[in-house]
């Protein structure tokens, strides 16, 4: 039986830490006089160059992509909750950082899978968890599990991350929105978004485990989905 819950620029920094360092050692080593003074401290600034030169040259070689905290907001990467305490919660996916997981809840969302599911475990100052068909924290999706994607995206207010189980590999479809931050998550979820609209609405959600009266969501949609399928307009160009 499934039970998917929840447990509960560098260049410039190194530069001026080298020449902090620096300063530090000068000053302990308390140099007699003026001229030796300053050429040990020109040396250390010199070494404090030499060192950022050499972080500056591996960052240029470096094929690693850098950390961004915020991508713009498209709509294809925009998913919409509409709740039945009258909320639309807007969340920015982060395919960046977790392709498979928003690949995933993109094709979920797509075949109508998370509309009239209601959120089933709500922990009031802590997370609002749904996405499960069951109700009751053991279902998911038809799909295969997948492999987790954990990256350094922290566990703050408004993230979105994906619920699993016991296996690192075992998320599917349930997905929890934090109330609150909570670092002890870090690096043991998978993050795949975060709320840009809606959060008082997210605050509204039912509370408990399971809630007497839950909260659903009536309909779940991809913006960019939803800009297509929109009618053309028949009023006449001005």
């Amino acid at each position: 039986m499934r039970v998917t819950r929840l447990f509960g620029s560098g260049i410039a920094l190194a530069a001026a830490c080298g020449l902090m360092l620096a300063g530090a050692n000068a000053a302990q080593a308390q140099p007699g006089g003026g001229a030796e003074d300053a050429l040990a401290k020109a040396e250390m600034a010199a070494r404090a160059q030499k060192d950022a030169d050499a972080l500056r040259e591996d960052a240029e070689k470096s094929t690693d992509k850098p950390l961004v905290a915020m991508t713009p907001v498209t709509p294809e990467n925009t998913w919409v909750l509409t709740l039945s305490d009258g909320a639309t919660v807007r969340i920015l996916l982060r395919p960046d950082v977790a392709p498979g997981h928003v690949e995933r809840i993109k094709t979920l969302t797509r075949e109508g899978f998370y509309n009239g599911l209601k959120f089933h475990r709500v922990i009031d100052g802590f997370m609002a968890q749904g996405g499960d068909p069951k109700g009751d924290g053991t279902g998911g999706s038809p799909l295969p599990d997948l492999k987790q994607e954990f990256s350094w995206l922290p566990h703050m207010r408004g993230t979105v991350s994906m619920a699993r189980a016991q296996s690192d590999d075992s998320a599917n479809s349930q997905f929890f929105i934090m109330l609150m931050p909570r670092m002890q998550l870090d690096h043991k979820y998978t993050v795949v978004g975060r709320v840009i609209d809606g959060m008082a609405g997210v605050d509204q959600i039912a509370k408990g485990e399971p809630p007497a009266q839950p909260t659903t969501i009536v309909r779940a949609y991809i913006q960019s989905d939803q800009q297509a399928a929109a009618p053309a307009s028949t009023n006449p160009a001005s």
